[in-house]
């Protein structure tokens, strides 16, 4: 009987593990010169029934690609915005390079895709590493940002102050043992209580499990791993000036390498709550919008609190 079992949920993991997702929309691909080789950037562009003239730029997570966004663009769309979400280099639909990635890469890279989309100024919206991408994008391109909006971003603390550091080697094999089980172990970290409806997001994930590409996958989440790691963004918070909404669940307790830290250190670090705050304190005229009871992914978990929450922000 517990063989039979056993093998009930091996099947099931494996259909799980073999599911491909479709996105909300049709992928375009846009080609970039990345270090002497031709590298394709996967986006989605997602027009309003009226024109108006408004864009919105929408950032991932690292353990995302564009897919799970899918249920906030026609809150954006009803509103009038042009919708745009790409898959950043080595995430997604995107090409995965061997390459040194970095978020000043990552922001030029986007940049370069909203120019060739005629898009002059945009709103963006980061979560997660994408809040980390959109602190960059906007210190780099200050004009073109018009309003910045950071979803429970990570990078409100200095990771390598209090996380032991780990070799690309280590993280590589690390990134090659991956299962889905695995995936979904992590995510499962982002909510408060785990629902069947959040699996879809595990399965947008593991659908990298079975490309050919797979080597090349590990290595760029290994290489990006790294690139969170050694490129905070915590110390410029207070550089940016442009008008800044804070998104914070105040259930998340975050922390990239948190399986690195001791008890004493996992209680102490990705304080939400508290981190939300300081990084309020630190970019002048922000806006701070706390979500009790909400975990990492408030557009995910719930949507409603997060419409809210940034609806008032756009108008």
């Amino acid at each position: 009987m517990k063989k039979i079992f056993a093998a009930a949920i091996l099947f099931h993991l494996f259909l799980f593990a073999n599911a491909q997702v479709d996105y909300p929309a049709a992928s375009h691909n846009f080609s970039l010169s990345i270090e002497g080789r031709t590298v394709n950037m996967s986006y989605m562009d997602i027009r309003p029934e009226k024109e108006s003239g408004k864009n919105i730029l929408l950032l991932h997570g690292k353990n995302f690609n564009g897919y799970y966004w899918k249920n906030v663009i026609p809150f954006f769309t009803k509103l009038g915005y042009r919708v745009i979400i790409p898959d950043q280099v080595g995430w997604g639909r995107s090409d995965h390079p061997d390459i040194h990635y970095s978020f000043h890469l990552l922001a030029n890279n986007t940049k370069f895709l909203l120019d060739s989309l005629g898009i002059k100024q945009t709103v963006v919206l980061g979560h997660s590493m994408g809040g980390m991408l959109a602190t960059r994008f906007t210190l780099m391109f200050p004009s073109f940002v018009q309003k910045l909006v950071l979803e429970n971003p990570i990078g409100l603390e200095d990771y390598k102050t209090f996380v032991p550091y780990q070799s690309f080697e280590k993280l590589f094999a690390k990134e090659k043992k991956a299962t889905y089980e695995s995936y979904k172990k992590y995510q499962q970290s982002y909510y408060p209580e785990w629902k069947p409806e959040y699996e879809q997001y595990v399965q947008a994930q593991a659908a990298d499990l079975n490309s050919p590409q797979f080597d090349s996958i590990a290595r760029a989440n290994a290489l990006t791993y790294l690139m969170i790691y050694e490129q905070p963004v915590v110390y410029e918070f207070d550089r940016i000036n442009v008008p800044t909404l804070l998104i914070i669940g105040q259930a998340d307790r975050t922390v990239v390498g948190k399986d690195q830290l001791d008890e004493t250190g996992k209680k102490k670090y990705g304080d939400y709550p508290s981190l939300g705050k300081l990084t309020h304190e630190k970019i002048k005229g922000s806006i701070l919008k706390e979500l009790p009871g909400v975990g990492h992914i408030p557009h995910v978990q719930d949507i409603t609190a997060f419409e809210n929450a940034i609806s008032a922000f756009l108008k």
